[in-house]
């Protein structure tokens, strides 16, 4: 068991080995999603396509896998106080949902304007809910606040190696499922999934290649990737609201290392791919998810005659605001 303490950022970057005892530690508790496939597109742009489902994970996305390595990591001395984050959606329900089964608290900062769905889902995986106004400063202070007054350990959304460890077992199980990838497509926000990506294709598949996806309303992983200098996330708009964040002090490293491409797609082609999906391979996906599918429909990489896995990363979207309906 790992000890650690609020400032978790000086543990190193995660290994081959600790991926895998990331997935020896969460398979009770995680669902081993199926790799799906489709005819339709792999006609349309002459590729075979396969997509690691994480819409049917736990909580509805693969922020459980980080959360859950992240949590039973801990040993009972260090879980004494809870656990606590800042986040709006995904990281917050696999976090309250690892704590709940830890049998310790979560304490968990949302801006107020969370979605109500998004907040109903945290109470109801047994987190307790915080407000705070919508800017990242008001987070981070919110936070510091709650830390001090119960003494929790902070679990980061994505820059800590715990998160990255857990979040790259998706990728290490569609490697076993499809061997011979040519390449993985991974939507980026913080980077914790594109990290882990990278990771278990350098250490299990090093001829497979990863690149990242990425709104062009939220683009600020492009422009770090491509100028090899941290450039943080200001003002994003864009309707994949999990990619929002910017890169972290850990994953930012990785991805220079391990990633070999970032590309970015429009809002238009982002919605018009959430809803072949939806129609198309029948299955519920959020509109981060569709961005690798976006980015392959704008023909932004080259993958004819390839095989190409993409990460399906979520499938928690409110079900009244869908976006190519007006009310």
């Amino acid at each position: 068991m790992i000890k650690i303490m609020a400032e978790k950022n000086n543990l190193p970057y995660p290994s081959k080995e600790d991926i895998l005892k990331a997935h020896q530690r969460i398979t009770p508790y995680i669902h081993h999603t199926p790799v799906l496939t489709s005819k339709t597109l792999d006609s349309m742009m002459n590729a075979s396509f396969f997509f690691k489902c994480e819409n049917f994970q736990k909580t509805g996305a693969f922020k459980a896998r980080g959360a859950t390595n992240a949590v039973f990591s801990l040993d009972r001395e260090s879980l004494s106080f809870g656990v606590a984050t800042h986040s709006s959606g995904n990281h917050a329900q696999g976090l309250s949902r690892a704590a709940s089964l830890a049998h310790t608290p979560a304490y968990i900062v949302m801006p107020s304007n969370s979605s109500n769905v998004k907040v109903a889902a945290v109470k109801n995986y047994g987190g307790e809910v915080i407000f705070c106004e919508p800017t990242l400063e008001a987070r981070e202070s919110t936070l510091a606040e709650v830390i001090k007054k119960t003494k929790a350990i902070e679990i980061h959304p994505y820059n800590n190696p715990l998160i990255i460890a857990g979040q790259a077992t998706a990728a290490l199980e569609l490697l076993h499922s499809v061997p011979g990838l040519d390449i993985i497509l991974a939507p980026v926000g913080g980077g914790g999934l594109l990290s882990g990506t990278a990771l278990s294709a350098y250490y299990f598949s090093p001829d497979t290649s990863v690149i990242g996806t990425e709104p062009d309303q939220a683009n600020d992983a492009y422009l770090s990737f491509t100028s090899r200098t941290f450039i943080p996330s200001e003002h994003p708009d864009t309707i994949a609201d999990g990619l929002r964040t910017s890169l972290g002090s850990i994953t930012f490293p990785i991805i220079l290392s391990h990633v070999s491409q970032i590309v970015t797609v429009s809002e238009q082609s982002i919605i018009k791919a959430m809803r072949f999906v939806w129609e198309r391979m029948k299955i519920l996906i959020e509109p981060s998810s569709a961005v690798p599918v976006a980015a392959i429909m704008e023909d932004k990489i080259e993958i004819r005659k390839k095989k190409v896995g993409i990460i399906i990363s979520g499938g928690n979207i409110d079900l009244d605001h869908l976006p190519w309906i007006q009310i």
